[in-house]
């Protein structure tokens, strides 16, 4: 009988370890300051899938960080990067980005305003608590 316990234990030992080499990676990226994070966060997201391609990535935005995502929007201390063309490349590789609705009452915007790239949650920081603790995502802010 403890052979076989130990067969069994061993098994399921081995289980897990291929399960958890199969899981795939996800991770949220954090940006609530557009003018130091978008330019700099949308390389490493960039970077990131080029190393892990099959990676699950979500941008949340929030206050400031959501302008990065307005229709026409490009960086302001470099003219020459439009967002909403970067914006595009990373939703084609499956990339998800969020803009928090909180901001928008706050900040009178209004939906119309973004890049249709964008999509919307209605709290940005319970989003990214939600994404960490129920989903085990991992956090990054650029």
């Amino acid at each position: 009988m403890r052979l076989m316990q130990r067969v069994l234990m061993g098994l399921g030992a081995a289980l897990l370890c291929a399960g958890a080499a199969l899981a795939q990676d996800k991770v949220v990226y954090h940006i609530d300051d557009a003018d130091n994070q978008a330019t700099k966060g949308l390389r490493n997201i960039r970077n990131h899938l080029d190393v892990a391609p099959d990676t699950k990535i979500i941008v949340v935005t929030h206050a400031n960080g959501v302008d990065f995502l307005f229709e026409g929007a490009k960086d302001k201390k470099n003219p020459n990067i439009d967002y909403g063309s970067l914006v595009s490349a990373l939703k084609a590789r499956g990339v998800r980005f969020e803009v928090c609705e909180i901001t928008l009452q706050n900040r009178n915007i209004k939906k119309d305003q973004f890049s249709m790239d964008a999509e919307f949650t209605p709290s940005g920081v319970v989003r990214i608590g939600r994404l960490q603790v129920r989903e085990s995502y991992g956090y990054i802010k650029p």
